[in-house]
């Protein structure tokens, strides 16, 4: 996966869901406008009827990873995971205004790919001994980025060889620690790609991820109504850059694919466009870090998955609107 200025757990596996074959970019509606908030950079494309300020943004312009606003993901529900790439695997390069994400096959036989991160969900965290007390968790570094209510957006190529899957997506900290996604968050899966020419439905997770577990995909799909019969998948060209983007908003969700709109949830008491109007639809409250990520499938996998290379990009402007409640910010990734 290359990513131009500004990817965990993944949702459902809907490559080969519908009935129809893949949806094209070019059926969905014009929604947002063309900007450029970086001169010198890809132009962003920001949704009609809003006012956006950049907050936050990664062009890569160096030639390494800026440790100020990323870190590598390594531990996975409190262990070291094998399958996460470290800063000494290599498995990242910043040159020419991309970051490149890549597959690695170590010496072993197991395969590697990073998690870049903003932020660290507290599961992750290996707990410690601690003969003077009964906290179980060792001094935790602070986040380089958290942030809600705004418009999310990463300009990416995807993967163009089989074996191994990308993913732009937002974490909150504390996911799963209550059972109110107002409180504890959702994870955002803004945009992932299974199979090579394919991205999925957006999905949101929350509760955890047991027995407690809570789930919905932007546009509707599964056993959720109304069905979105051959939208689960999205036909995309992996030989140029496409731009995935989220607005987040107090009143509720919608996703876009190069400046269109691909589907949209709200808040049932809230007026306009909702594929569902269950009044069990819960939404995030709270600040998340952002994530960019390459991985295997299997993670366990010793075979021989196909490599590739992905770029990303990423930004983030706060937003308003005179009709609507003020987001506090929007990220963009190109």
């Amino acid at each position: 996966m290359e990513t131009k200025e500004i990817g965990g757990i993944g949702g459902m596996d809907a490559g080969n869901g519908g009935g129809r074959g893949p949806e094209r970019i070019e059926s969905l509606p014009v929604a947002c406008r063309e900007v450029r908030p970086v001169e010198g950079h890809a132009p962003s494309y920001l949704p009609e009827g809003r006012r956006f300020e950049l907050v936050w943004h990664d062009e890569f312009d160096g030639d390494a990873l800026d440790g100020t606003k990323w870190r590598y993901r390594t531990n996975f529900w409190g262990r070291r995971a094998h399958w996460f790439a470290g800063p000494e695997d290599g498995c990242v390069e910043v040159s020419g205004g991309l970051v490149k994400l890549k597959l690695k096959k170590k010496a072993d036989g197991q395969f590697v790919s990073p998690q870049l991160q903003t932020g660290e969900l507290v599961w992750d965290v290996p707990p410690e001994a601690n003969p003077k007390g009964f906290w179980p968790l060792p001094k935790r570094e602070p986040p380089r980025f958290v942030h809600r209510y705004g418009y999310y957006e990463c300009r990416c190529r995807l993967q163009r060889m089989p074996g191994w899957w990308s993913a732009f997506w937002m974490q909150t900290e504390s996911q799963g620690v209550t059972l109110d996604p107002g409180v504890s968050g959702i994870e955002h899966d803004i945009m992932e790609s299974f199979d090579p020419g394919e991205v999925i439905v957006s999905a949101f997770h929350t509760n955890g991820y047991g027995a407690d577990y809570l789930g919905f995909h932007i546009p509707a799909a599964y056993d959720e109504e109304p069905k979105y019969d051959g939208k689960l998948r999205l036909a995309v060209d992996t030989e140029g850059f496409h731009t995935f983007g989220l607005l987040w908003e107090p009143s509720g969700y919608s996703t876009y694919v190069d400046g269109r709109l691909r589907g949209r949830l709200c808040k049932p008491n809230v007026a306009g466009p909702s594929p569902t109007a269950s009044t069990s639809r819960r939404f995030a409250a709270n600040a998340e870090c952002t994530m960019l990520n390459a991985e295997c499938r299997p993670r366990e996998s010793r075979g021989r998955p196909s490599a590739g290379g992905t770029p990303a990009r990423s930004r983030t402007c706060p937003s308003s609107s005179c009709s609507r409640p003020k987001p506090s910010g929007t990220a963009t990734t190109a």
